[in-house]
């Protein structure tokens, strides 16, 4: 694996290791449990699904799992925006989560892209 490839690795479970943080950190009410489940999940997703594109057989297995990959990242961009919107928690502190999750997600886009280009 490259240096690149366990870059990413560390990346997104660091992301989802901070997701983690935020979801211990929502009030107790209901929607903003609801919504934490949903963001935790998504959240984790990301890194699980990249490590799995990591160990891919096959070009168009990677490229499936990096899709999912791109899927959950959206979704819990999703999640943060409405926890964000709806006020459970200050804007300030979510622009970072936000931030990271788009990186992610270009980068993610930019592997596809050079896969499907080295891999057609």
């Amino acid at each position: 694996m490259t240096k690149s490839a366990e870059a990413m690795k560390l990346r997104t479970k660091e992301f989802a290791l901070r997701v983690i943080k935020m979801v211990r950190s929502l009030p107790k009410d209901f929607a903003a449990q609801t919504i934490g489940k949903q963001v935790l999940r998504s959240a984790t997703s990301v890194g699980a699904n990249y490590r799995a594109a990591s160990r891919g057989r096959s070009a168009a297995e990677f490229r499936a799992k990096i899709g999912i990959v791109l899927e959950e990242c959206d979704e819990t961009a999703y999640w943060i925006e409405l926890v964000r919107d709806s006020g459970i928690l200050p804007p300030t502190r979510l622009v970072p989560l936000l931030q990271e999750a788009s990186e992610i997600t270009a980068m993610m886009v930019a592997s596809l892209n050079t896969s499907k280009r080295n891999n057609p």
